[in-house]
């Protein structure tokens, strides 16, 4: 038995060292893809580096956060990054939703409901934010806008009015990636307990207060997970955005990312764009750290 015991540790040793020998490549990757551009982030977030005045480059302490304080543009990116992401998600998870629950009560056509919901999710977000600029949301010329016409609404520069150019990238965003969140609900529909359904109808539960009391907190898990996965992508959001509007008019729809590009390569100031950047990251994880620990406690 004390053989059998000591033969099975070098066993063991020498598969975690295979385990990891397999892990490696797949670990050197994730180190050079993701880990050294973050740790080049941060440091050239510390930098003054200027393209524009080279000669002054250099190490510039907390200097480009300072200037983040006391900068009016950064805080109404951020603003509009919080407006940008909380309608763009809420609107997701509410319609994806809906149309899962009306979806799962329809026995014939699923298949087909799923192969059509998908294709928005896979166009590449630059074709999506074309397709709405040179197509759907064209003024006079635009789909839409040739029924707001239709309907007495009127005419109206859907992406170069500050006022509604806002409103037209979230519709944009929430076109392309509610399908995401739909597939997601209905997969977990389909796996929810039916005889729990049965017990309720037999305590004569109302469709609602077994949407309220069930299904809402079975769904809960998966509400949480799209939403992380919502909130991240929204945050980051770029070239859909980029091809739509370029965060224009003016800055009606620069949220911090676009604010970011725009300081780093336009304007050329390598060092505050990486404080940007770093920043929009820190705000990322923060969120997700504080929804995954919310999915946690209940």
């Amino acid at each position: 038995m004390s053989d059998a015991v000591h033969g099975y540790k070098p066993a063991a040793a020498a598969e975690r060292r295979f385990a990891l020998l397999l892990l490696a490549p797949s670990l050197a990757l994730i180190f050079v893809s993701t880990v050294l551009p973050v740790i080049y982030l941060v440091w050239t977030s510390f930098q003054h580096e200027d393209l524009s005045m080279p000669y002054l480059n250099g190490f510039d302490g907390l200097a480009n956060y300072t200037t983040m304080l006391g900068d009016g543009q950064f805080w109404n990116a951020l603003a509009l990054s919080a407006i940008y992401t909380g309608s763009t998600v809420v609107l997701q998870v509410a319609i994806g939703l809906g149309l899962a629950l009306a979806i799962s009560q329809v026995q014939q056509g699923q298949g087909l409901t799923r192969l059509v919901a998908i294709l928005p999710v896979v166009l590449a977000p630059v074709v999506v934010g074309l397709f709405f600029r040179t197509l759907i949301l064209t003024p006079t010329f635009g789909v839409f806008d040739y029924f707001t016409q239709l309907v007495g609404l009127g005419s109206h520069n859907w992406l170069g009015d500050p006022g509604l150019a806002l409103i037209s990238v979230i519709a944009i965003h929430t076109w392309q990636w509610t399908p995401f969140a739909f597939l997601v609900f209905l997969a977990a529909l389909a796996s929810l307990p039916a005889d729990i359904y049965e017990a309720a109808r037999m305590d004569r539960a109302s469709a609602f207060r077994r949407f309220w009391h069930i299904t809402l907190p079975l769904l809960r898990p998966a509400i949480m997970i799209v939403a992380i996965l919502r909130i991240t992508v929204a945050l980051s959001a770029f070239a859909a955005l980029y091809a739509a509007t370029g965060g224009g008019p003016g800055t009606a729809t620069e949220i911090l990312n676009l604010y970011a590009y725009r300081i780093s390569f336009s304007e050329l100031q390598i060092g505050y764009g990486a404080a940007l950047a770093f920043t929009l990251m820190i705000i990322t994880l923060v969120i997700s750290f504080l929804l995954f620990r919310l999915r946690r406690a209940r």
